[in-house]
């Protein structure tokens, strides 16, 4: 990634832009053929003598033209350049660079989904507690979470393929669009050679807002990241743990205390997303420019968009060393289940009462109750120990519903009746029961 967006590619880049345009012109009969043997046999460039040139020019793209035409020679380097403006060359550039970071992202996400499927199905029936405002709410699996992960990593997928897409525009269309100098066919065709579509129409710059749409798509796939590391975050917590990012032989936590165990990588993870996200802001700030054009975007986005792929591109692979390194306490997600002494059975007892004809009213004070009585049972010390035995010693409950019915009712597996059928509607069919 820091290959592509390096000063020796950049300049590689406009070099193939200019001998495109220049290959187009000669078989279109204006550069005689003698002298594009000669640019394209003589075209070179020295990111040395570029810079020492902008220094007195003050202008990037006269400093590179200037030193190509110094290695090409006369008379063949009047050519170069022709009917080109600095933004045909820097925005058809910067979109060949946009789609070839996009491809490596791309691959990224693809090798992630990898690990985070094999996670989803070595626990796809591991009971763990579901949690809502940080709360106890009803059990699901590791392997659905795991399997939630995979798919928000498919949209992930499927944006980053859009984005590649979208950005894919470059221009010859010249100083301010209209294409006065070099036809609509030498623009299409010199895109065409480098994988690209010419913009339907354009200033002397391609649009913003199709760069913007680049990085916000970034920013959403760090965002993503974010997500799941602030939820192994809150899983590696001591009174949690039910997962735990890997910790290496000879690794230290503090400074201070020899027995920390933190969750670094995940932190970091949450903090460089705030960096993709304050770029995103920049990018849109890039796309309300002066008329046909001004240069404000310009130095805004040789910063965000070498950070943001490069970030991105590190944000993913570290993801998927830390996703694929986690350690899983499948015993700590079933101590943690039994903390709420069976207060997940609340909807299926409030359902169970509603089809025996009560109002939903009536019933989810009836269960309200008894959860209450067994909640403040459990810090006081008090019997009874659970739910289903707070319910049982009810008599209204006991008439509506038996011993039988409870037990029922207040089933850990009808809760997993569906797990299957998660995994087939988000690619990860497999058969068989796994840990």
């Amino acid at each position: 990634m820091r290959e592509i967006w390096s000063e020796q590619r950049k300049l590689e880049i406009w070099l193939q832009i200019e001998l495109l345009a220049s290959e187009e012109l000669c078989g279109q009969g204006l550069i005689p053929p003698e002298e594009f043997a000669q640019i394209k046999s003589k075209a070179g460039f020295s990111p040395d003598r570029c810079k020492e040139l902008e220094r007195t020019l003050n202008h990037d793209v006269v400093a590179f033209t200037t030193n190509v035409a110094e290695r090409i020679g006369v008379p063949a380097n009047r050519w170069l350049h022709f009917g080109l403006t600095s933004s045909d060359v820097l925005d058809t550039a910067f979109a060949v660079q946009m789609v070839q970071s996009a491809d490596i992202l791309i691959a990224d996400v693809m090798a992630l989904r990898q690990v985070v499927a094999a996670q989803a199905r070595k626990f796809k029936f591991t009971p763990m507690m579901g949690r809502s405002h940080g709360i106890h709410a009803e059990p699901i699996t590791f392997g659905l979470k795991m399997a939630s992960m995979y798919d928000e990593f498919g949209r992930a997928l499927s944006r980053l393929k859009a984005a590649r897409e979208s950005s894919a525009v470059g221009k010859l269309s010249g100083a301010v669009g209209t294409s006065a100098h070099l036809s609509l066919e030498i623009e299409a065709r010199v895109c065409g050679k480098l994988g690209l579509r010419p913009a339907p129409i354009a200033t002397q710059v391609v649009p913003r807002d199709v760069h913007a749409e680049f990085i916000l798509a970034l920013a959403l796939v760090a965002s993503s990241i974010d997500r799941w590391a602030t939820e192994f975050r809150h899983l590696q917590r001591t009174e949690v743990l039910e997962v735990e990012e890997f910790f290496a032989r000879g690794q230290k936590g503090s400074s201070a205390m020899p027995h920390k165990r933190n969750p670094i990588t995940s932190e970091r993870l949450c903090g460089l997303a705030r960096v993709l996200r304050a770029n995103a802001v920049a990018a849109l700030e890039d796309v309300a420019l002066w008329h046909e054009r001004d240069i404000s975007h310009s130095s805004v986005e040789r910063i965000i968009f070498p950070d943001s792929c490069t970030l991105l591109d590190y944000m993913l692979a570290t993801l998927t060393k830390l996703t694929e390194g986690l350690i899983v306490y499948p015993e700590n997600m079933s101590r943690n289940l039994e903390l709420s002494l069976g207060l997940w059975h609340s909807q299926s007892v409030l359902l169970a009462l509603i089809k025996k004809g009560l109002t939903r009213e009536d019933a989810y004070e009836l269960v309200q109750r008894n959860a209450m009585k067994t909640w403040q049972a459990k810090h006081s010390g008090t019997a009874p120990a659970d739910f289903k035995s707070q319910l049982l010693s009810d008599p209204e409950i006991a008439r509506h519903l038996s011993r039988t019915e409870l037990d029922q009712v207040c089933n850990l597996d009808s809760h997993f009746r569906n797990v299957e059928a998660r995994f087939k509607e988000v690619g990860l069919e497999d058969g068989g029961r796994e840990a």
